[in-house]
């Protein structure tokens, strides 16, 4: 795995966290809500080609197919 992968989903929680907390001090509770749900979808987005590679990793070693 790419520790740039790591580096950029961290980079994007902490982004989220900061949109998230400003959205709350200021009273829109609801944007906070959307921004950390986005947040959550960019970032498992960013994972697909990862668990990808994962299930083809199970795959190969119980030899499945």
């Amino acid at each position: 795995m790419n520790v740039d992968m790591l580096f950029r989903i961290a980079g994007i929680g902490i982004l989220v966290a900061v949109i998230t907390q400003l959205l709350k001090q200021s009273g829109r509770d609801e944007m906070a809500t959307i921004a950390a749900i986005t947040g959550l979808v960019i970032g498992l987005l960013m994972m697909v080609d990862i668990i990808g590679d994962l299930f083809e990793s199970v795959r190969q070693v119980f030899q499945l197919y």
